[in-house]
């Protein structure tokens, strides 16, 4: 238990048996009244952002979040199968858990998943990947401008803008976070 003058972003609660993390909070003093805590909270299964305020020193849960490491294995109904690293279980993670990261999930990618108890709240890719491009625009010829781009379709699925110079089949470096080409390898 923590109270509530001890919040901070990034905090992760518990209020109403549901799971937040504090985006933002401050201390609010009103002329003729009672001070008090006004939050943002997110709910980590919904990411619903809602704000709600708690009294001076108010006792609030504290929750803390396991992280754990899983190896993706494949797509099994709608939901997605992963292997526990550290514990060899399977694990299954629901789509709406997963969302648009499905771009750059393919088989043995390891991602770093947040646990409490035994519900998934969030997963996070590594930064970088080594994906075949599959599919390549046929791009424009060269113009003036030395950083024209074309279409390109990933293995996984993802699209994003190549140089020109990137064919099919070649390998390149994609930045996962903000779904941009880095290198080819």
């Amino acid at each position: 238990m923590i109270t509530s003058n001890q919040l901070a972003p990034g905090s992760i609660i518990s209020v109403d048996n549901k799971v937040y993390r504090v985006e933002s909070c401050v201390k609010v003093t009103v002329a003729k009244g009672v001070p008090f805590i006004k939050t943002k909270l997110k709910n980590l299964m919904s990411n619903e952002v809602l704000e709600k305020n708690f009294k001076l020193n108010q006792s609030i849960q504290d929750v803390t979040l396991t992280e754990r490491k899983l190896e993706y294995l494949y797509l099994e109904g709608k939901d997605y199968l992963f292997l526990d690293i550290g514990t060899l279980e399977q694990v299954m993670v629901p789509k709406d858990v997963i969302g648009e990261k499905v771009n750059y999930l393919k088989e043995g990618t390891d991602i770093r998943a947040m646990f409490y108890g035994d519900s998934i709240f969030s997963v996070e890719l590594p930064q970088f990947l080594e994906l075949m491009v599959v599919k390549a625009d046929g791009g424009e010829a060269p113009s003036a401008m030395s950083n024209a781009t074309k279409g390109a379709i990933l293995e996984t699925g993802a699209r994003i803008e190549v140089p020109l110079f990137v064919e099919t089949g070649d390998i390149i470096k994609v930045d996962t976070q903000t779904n941009e080409y880095i290198q080819r390898v």
